[in-house]
């Protein structure tokens, strides 16, 4: 089979993950990536002696799709302590475990996030989705998070405390209008594992799968400009004939006939600063409760693995989830409130770098845990991979690329 055209386009983690499984299948397939770097969203520099991930990410140790594809011990996995840093208006304040054993929450801290019923519902959410299968949770009825948690009957003090300024974090959006389907699949998740970030960056991720690849060739700045049919034309002017192709990047830029078809992605700034010593001094998320901030959350990630600051300052990143300033006046306004946050003068807060992700996250309107892999044929040769396809997720992206493979094998598959 080494002799077929098997085409991937981009070198994400969709595309990598569909490369393996085709390898396994005995193809020896081509992936295009426009950029000179594999990853796709997740992807780390180093600035400054420092380690950057391209926005804060995490991945959640119980992913399912996980296990099969990472060997977790080999990334050396640093985990967040489960809980948060609360920034309140006067002071700031800890909660721990809220997630994974919240009937353990020192009484105190809790008390100020969260009411005793509130303590004891997520208690009992807890449970409930620890036993709730992932594909059982996607076929769940689908309500807005916000709505899903007040009907759970917690109060707007632990909504407004905890839960907004958690998940906007995660699902890149301020009034949680985000399926509950993913909110209880993420629910489930940080329960059952943990959330950690490899020692050495997030882009070790992609760089494990691409250490799986023998007999898959990659070409790098080698943008599409768009598929038609069996062809593949490039920016360069060359014309590429295929016997498959998966495309495992935003596929309306490069088909003509799906553009308008998906609804605009969501972005996220992330801005990094360092400073002489983490003013946390955890491996702990900081949330900021409220709506008159821009930072949403930071956490120093020096605090979580040494391994992001080489030198002998602490590497802060923060998340901001929209502003319409320039970044110099951006840069200085965050300055202000980390001031006001931590009492730390704003000028001791060193900015190193920002990133302006405009395609943070997929925005899904179904979101799905998997589809059939008939699903992932657009027409005949022309196959889709990605998190958009299922919701917007590292475990996402992988499962995606997997039935991609699946349904190039199944297309080679004598039918009687």
């Amino acid at each position: 089979m080494n002799d077929q055209k098997i085409y991937i386009i981009g070198a994400g983690l969709a595309g990598l993950v569909a490369a393996i499984e085709l390898e396994k299948a005995g193809f020896a397939p081509i992936i295009l990536e426009s950029t000179g770097e594999i990853g796709g969203r997740v992807k780390t520099d180093e600035i400054d002696g420092f380690l950057m991930d391209h926005g804060f990410q995490v991945l959640l140790t119980a992913y399912p799709e996980v296990k099969h594809y990472l060997d977790l011990s080999a990334l050396h996995l640093k985990t967040f302590e489960p809980g948060a840093v609360i920034f309140g208006e006067k002071d700031s304040y800890i909660i721990s475990d809220p997630l994974r054993n919240p009937l353990k929450v020192v009484g105190m801290a809790f008390s100020r996030v969260g009411t005793f019923l509130d303590k004891v519902k997520m208690f009992s959410l807890t449970q409930e989705l620890k036993k709730k299968p992932v594909e059982e949770i996607f076929s769940s009825p689908s309500v807005p998070t916000l709505q899903y948690l007040k009907s759970y009957g917690f109060s707007n003090q632990i909504i407004d405390n905890f839960f907004r300024p958690f998940f906007r974090g995660i699902f890149l959006e301020k009034h949680l209008n985000t399926s509950s389907r993913m909110f209880e699949f993420v629910f489930k998740m940080f329960s059952l594992g943990h959330a950690a970030v490899p020692e050495k960056g997030m882009g070790e991720i992609p760089k494990m799968l691409r250490n799986q690849l023998s007999n898959t060739q990659i070409y790098f700045n080698s943008p599409v400009k768009k598929v038609e049919g069996k062809t593949i034309f490039m920016k360069n002017g060359d014309e590429l004939e295929a016997d498959r192709i998966i495309i495992c990047t935003q596929p309306d830029r490069i088909m003509e006939q799906l553009q308008g078809q998906f609804p605009a992605a969501k972005p996220v700034i992330t801005l990094y600063f360092s400073l002489q010593k983490s003013f946390m001094a955890r491996p702990m998320l900081g949330l900021v409760p409220g709506e008159s901030h821009l930072i949403n959350n930071m956490v120093f990630m020096d605090d979580v693995s040494p391994a992001y600051s080489k030198n002998d300052r602490s590497i802060l990143t923060v998340t901001v989830l929209e502003s319409d300033l320039n970044e110099k006046d951006l840069v200085q306004a965050v300055q202000g409130e980390l001031e006001h946050l931590s009492g730390i003068k704003a000028e001791y807060f060193k900015f190193h770098k920002s990133y302006y992700i405009t395609h943070a996250l997929p925005t899904v309107v179904d979101l799905k845990a998997s589809i059939p892999v008939t699903e992932c044929k657009i027409m005949d040769h022309v196959y889709l991979g990605g998190d958009y396809m299922l919701n917007g997720s590292i475990n996402a992206a992988m499962t995606s690329g997997r039935l991609a493979a699946e349904a190039v094998m199944l297309s080679y598959t004598p039918t009687h």
